[in-house]
């Protein structure tokens, strides 16, 4: 659970992030795409998401963003939100709080948004205290671990219907690690919280 759900303590660590957002009177869900765009599934997203007609929101990582600007305009052109995920994808406990910043700052560069979300979850003090004075840092209310070489698609499946609720922002990945997973829980997925009754939004850029 401590992965699929992060527990208060570990969300204490980091106030100034955003993990979920509450909604009265109605339920409402983010869902948010990690590590893309990749040509192999990111245009799958993006139509089984019109297909539904939702909207979702994708953390690019910068150098995806160089080598495939189309399908970041697509995602653009689309109506979806978007945020920053470092140039290389760099997790932020195995690097120095500088290099980290210039990594960013150079996906920012492509990327332009004022949403940002660490690769894997993990930052330094030094770096959140850094960052949340030019970003909105995004975290997550639940992980789905569709990455997983582990997890067979029907788990990532149950993984939603036991940790997702009102407010949650859901990490799936627009990724070939995740596309086994991804191409059969996805689908699924949108259509069991639709059945639930939940509303899907976009993370707010403003």
């Amino acid at each position: 659970m401590f992965i699929e759900q992060p527990p208060l303590a570990y969300r204490l660590l980091f106030p100034e992030a955003l993990w979920r957002i509450k909604h009265k009177g109605r339920r409402v869900v983010y869902l948010t795409f990690d590590d893309g765009p990749v040509p192999e599934v990111t245009p799958w997203v993006l139509d089984l998401l019109d297909t539904h007609g939702i909207k979702g929101t994708f953390f690019l990582v910068g150098d995806n963003v160089r080598r495939s600007p189309h399908l970041f305009d697509e995602i653009r052109r689309r109506g979806h939100s978007w945020g920053n995920h470092t140039m290389h994808h760099l997790q932020g406990m195995k690097v120095p709080t500088m290099r980290y910043m210039r990594d960013l700052t150079e996906a920012d560069q492509l990327i332009g948004s004022p949403l940002f979300r660490p690769p894997h979850g993990l930052l330094r003090w030094s770096q959140a205290a850094a960052i949340k004075n030019h970003y909105n840092i995004v975290m997550y209310d639940l992980v789905t671990r569709d990455y997983s070489k582990k997890l067979t698609p029907d788990r990532v499946l149950e993984n939603v219907k036991r940790y997702a609720r009102n407010g949650s922002i859901i990490v799936f990945h627009d990724s070939l690690k995740a596309e086994r997973n991804l191409r059969e829980a996805l689908p699924a997925a949108i259509q069991w919280l639709k059945d639930q009754g939940y509303e899907f939004r976009t993370l707010s850029m403003e």
